[in-house]
């Protein structure tokens, strides 16, 4: 039986297939037609649908939050990377390590296992997200000396202080890159009368988004439709603006960071001061966040080379490794 990881986020999903590597990064979109619930594209297709659709066609994140929003939305997507993934036989039911948030509750648990075994695998197990963050960063987890990882992704923000190969202390806040574009868009349409898409609202974060002054990066047009007048409008944002509307959702993740280091063990606390914090996830490419949460923190803080492929990387390295049963206490079957 082949063994695959898959990062299963709010924004994108990643698949890691051993001896492969990394073989697929989509986002975590489906399209289904709104009446048959039969499936009509996943993935990057699917992304592109996005407020596009007729009426007949519904394009939706099957995840909110870290967690599965829409059951069967989800398990037609895995359903689909599965098969996208092997192009053969060779993953007919493959034993499958998923990632999951440290916040979620049993129920959250029981549908990610769920869904997977729905998808089409043999078995599942369940493994911490900053765990494998962490691992995939770089860091060495297992050593006695602690170390501090933030993975903000598109559902979640992760906050975990790691010892011994085991999460020490650990915080899950359901405010990440979603809620981030959500803030853009209401802002806009608060100060300009003008309504923009998703898509448009993640665009205006990842140009011309900042979290610190410092990194503030100048200005872009921005398309939407006038809620005045009903037709198409053109606005020019300030990257000082964008860094306005994000201050609240950001203020939280600082404040979440701040609250997990006062509940660390002092030795502990000792140790991340001279380690400093790893940054992952699609959030570490914020501009000026390391830079932020080192000014409030008073630790130095670096971007993992790859912070959105960090997950899947540390879940790979479990995978090859052959250490995921240290991680996983059992894997579920049909």
């Amino acid at each position: 039986m082949k063994t695959i990881g898959i990062d299963l986020g709010t924004a994108n999903t990643l698949v890691y297939a051993k001896g492969r590597g990394i073989i697929l990064r989509e986002p975590s979109v489906v399209a289904v037609e709104a009446k048959t619930k039969n499936v009509v594209a996943v993935g990057s297709e699917a992304k592109l649908m996005l407020g596009k659709t007729p009426g007949s066609i519904v394009a939706m994140n099957p995840l909110k939050d870290g967690v599965i929003a829409d059951f069967d939305g989800t398990a037609a997507m895995l359903s689909h990377y599965f098969k996208k993934a092997s192009g053969t036989t060779l993953f007919s039911h493959p034993r499958v390590i998923v990632c999951i948030p440290i916040g979620v509750t049993g129920v959250e648990r029981r549908a990610v296992e769920d869904v997977s075994l729905a998808a089409g695998a043999g078995s599942v197990g369940l493994i911490d997200e900053p765990l494998a963050a962490a691992i995939g960063a770089g860091l060495r987890v297992d050593d006695v000396r602690g170390s501090m990882i933030i993975d903000i992704g598109g559902g979640t923000t992760e906050v975990a202080v790691l010892s011994l190969g085991r999460i020490v202390q650990a915080k899950s806040l359901r405010t990440a890159g979603v809620e981030l574009d959500e803030a853009i868009t209401s802002y806009i349409k608060r100060k300009y009368n003008v309504l923009i898409g998703e898509t448009t609202a993640e665009q205006v974060k990842k140009k011309i988004g900042s979290a610190h002054p410092a990194a503030d990066r100048g200005t872009m047009e921005v398309r939407g439709r006038n809620l005045l007048s009903g037709l198409p409008a053109v606005v020019t944002l300030q990257s000082s603006e964008v860094r306005e509307a994000m201050q609240n959702e950001v203020q939280q993740i600082v404040e979440v960071i701040r609250n997990t280091l006062e509940s660390t063990p002092p030795e502990l606390a000792s140790d991340i001061y001279d380690t400093g914090i790893m940054l992952t996830g699609g959030g570490a490419l914020l501009a000026g966040m390391d830079l932020l949460i080192s000014r409030v923190t008073g630790i130095r803080t670096v971007v993992a080379k790859s912070p959105i492929d960090s997950v899947a990387v540390g879940i790979g390295r479990f995978i090859e490794s052959g250490a995921e049963m240290k991680y996983i206490a059992e894997y579920k079957t049909k």
